[in-house]
């Protein structure tokens, strides 16, 4: 911004610079250039008057003599013509004369004029009447007005530089004092976009607007730090209250359970089952509430390692329930994700999949790179039972599931996390059967394709996550 502030100021003062100079010089050229030719002109009328007493009058020639002289000291070249043509007096230089000039003015009486080779020629009648008594033919060279119109260019040229590296200072100064509060101003909404909650843009000097916009700024990221400290401590507080009670009530239900018969053993199995479903669903809400409450900082992740990672974790069950898991695609690839994002992502991704697949299914985790968007593609590919176009459409929303034992939260986590992040999600059929969750990631840095995180020991799956169930 500052170079621009300082490139617009700097083109409107040399617009205006152009305007105002070069109109300026143009008109003290053509002064200058006219009053050469005045005091040409005005020097061949005398010596022109001077020649008409020896021409017309049959005076002596003494007078046009020595203004000849004295034009011959000055370097001009004078040459006195009679009415025949004939030359009667000039000084040693000769005046170069067009073709038919002294014809034309002897006939005439009307002064013609040339001006080439660095010299001013001009043939003036001697004499009032027709045909003229005389001519004369007067050279005088432009050096001199050259060396003028040199100067006064240059002094204009200066004058105009001058004025413009003045203005180049006032520009670049008047861009920092704007444009240095707007980059700090900048640089704060960057932080906390990032997570800093912290940031905080510190203006004390610029345009009274900016001032007001930092302060208004620093009012928001106040209000926008206790607001999500606020949550933080709800989601805690609601994951202590609501976690320890239905762990005791799933231990005495354990206990009740160890000694009961017949329907008795029954209906505590079923209650069991309730009580699991709630945790998985508790769980899940409070992973939706942490995903809507956290801002993410993203950082460069090897798309390659996690995968790898997530499907040695998910081996166990996948071998438990007879599906394959596989992995293809490009290597090398880096996603710009916040840290433990896509695991999550994949193992509620993973999750469905192996919920929904019988024995002998296949899920394959696909990654190439997305030119279009600049990103990384990433998709989990099943060949289940897929989903009609309607429950899609829906498959987003929070607890909208076709399963009595599922939550419907798997998803709603994995929407948010992709899209907190600055990428997105869209389930699609997969040809000959099946369901395909894509995933177009934001890329990571070039410097960073080519790193590799440390590769962690794999780790089974949550329960609750193992018994995600599909959305059909």
């Amino acid at each position: 911004m500052t170079k621009r502030i300082a490139l617009s100021v700097l083109a409107l003062v040399t617009a205006l610079l152009v305007l105002a100079v070069v109109p300026l010089g143009i008109s003290m050229t053509d002064r200058e250039s006219d009053s050469f030719r005045g005091q040409t002109a005005a020097t061949a009328r005398t010596i022109a008057a001077a020649a008409e007493e020896h021409l017309s009058d049959n005076r002596p020639d003494s007078d046009a003599a020595e203004q000849i002289s004295s034009a011959a000291a000055r370097g001009e070249c004078a040459q006195v013509f009679d009415a025949h043509g004939a030359e009667v007096l000039s000084t040693p230089c000769r005046a170069v004369l067009p073709p038919g000039a002294l014809i034309r003015v002897l006939a005439t009486g009307r002064q013609q004029s040339v001006q080439r080779a660095g010299r001013l020629t001009l043939v003036v009648p001697v004499g009032d009447t027709l045909p003229a008594s005389g001519a004369l033919a007067f050279s005088r060279s432009t050096d001199g007005l050259n060396e003028r119109l040199i100067t006064i260019w240059a002094w204009l040229g200066l004058c105009g530089s001058g004025a413009l590296g003045a203005s180049v200072l006032v520009a670049v100064r008047l861009a920092r004092w704007v444009g240095r509060p707007l980059a700090d101003l900048d640089g704060a909404a960057g932080r906390l976009g990032e997570g800093d909650l912290e940031a905080r843009a510190t203006v004390p000097q610029g345009p009274p607007e900016v001032r007001r916009l930092a302060a208004t700024f620093n009012a928001m990221a106040a209000r926008t730090e206790n607001l999500v400290h606020g949550h933080r401590a709800v989601i805690a507080d609601v994951s202590h209250q609501l976690r320890t009670p239905l762990t005791a009530l799933r231990l005495r239900l354990d206990l009740l359970s160890a000694d009961a018969e017949g329907d008795t053993a029954q209906e505590l199995a079923g209650a069991q089952h309730e009580v699991a479903r709630l945790s998985r669903l508790v769980d899940g809400l409070l992973a939706v509430a942490r995903a809507e409450n956290s801002v993410p900082r993203p950082s460069p992740v090897a798309v390659e390692e996690v995968v790898a990672d997530r499907l040695g974790a998910w081996q166990p069950v996948a071998e438990e329930r007879g599906v394959r898991l596989a992995a293809r695609g490009s290597s090398g690839l880096t996603a710009l994700l916040a840290a433990g994002d896509l695991e999550q992502v994949l193992d509620n991704l993973l999750a469905n999949a192996l919920e929904a697949l019988a024995d002998g299914g296949l899920v394959t985790i696909e990654t190439d790179g997305d030119p279009e968007h600049r990103g990384v593609l990433l998709s989990v590919v099943d060949n289940g039972p897929g989903m009609d176009e309607a429950a899609r459409e829906r498959a987003f929303r929070r607890f909208d599931t076709g399963r009595p034992s599922g939550t419907g939260l798997g998803l709603a986590i994995v929407h948010r996390l992709i899209t907190a992040n600055g990428g997105r999600v869209a389930l699609e059929p997969t040809p000959g059967g099946g369901l395909t969750a894509r995933l177009h990631l934001p890329a990571g840095p070039a410097a960073a394709r080519g790193s590799r995180r440390e590769r962690r020991a794999p780790r089974p799956a949550p329960a609750g996550r193992r018994r995600e169930a599909p959305r059909v």
